[in-house]
């Protein structure tokens, strides 16, 4: 499929799928008028990108974890390493961290809006 059709299905613009290409996160054939050509696979694999960035991966972590995972289902594969077990063990307590300090500054923004209710 062409960049604008996976564009579509995915919900991600054509710059961030070309920026994706560029960062080595997802891989075009070129036709020989030097279109883009992705296959069925690359929605998938796009999806999967924009998990991981919601997650607050960066583009680096991403193209670490991305051949450890299938795309189809985002479960692991067998190539996953101890470095990057201990690498996404880190990136999920900098996560739990940040959910922490998040629910603090809701309790806060609770406690001043039912002051406000008076």
């Amino acid at each position: 499929m062409r960049i604008g059709e996976l564009a579509r299905r995915t919900g991600v613009s054509e710059r961030s799928l070309r920026y994706y290409e560029a960062q080595g996160l997802l891989a075009a054939e070129r036709t020989s008028g030097g279109h883009r050509a992705y296959p069925e696979a690359a929605v998938d694999r796009v999806v999967r990108i924009q998990e991981l960035y919601a997650a607050g991966l960066h583009s680096g972590k991403i193209a670490e974890l991305l051949p450890c995972m299938r795309d189809a289902d985002g479960g692991p594969s067998a190539v996953a390493t101890p470095k990057l077990v201990a690498d996404l063990t880190a990136e999920r307590a900098r996560i739990d961290r940040m959910i922490t300090d998040l629910l603090r500054s809701r309790d806060t923004l609770d406690e001043v809006i039912d002051a406000a209710k008076g």
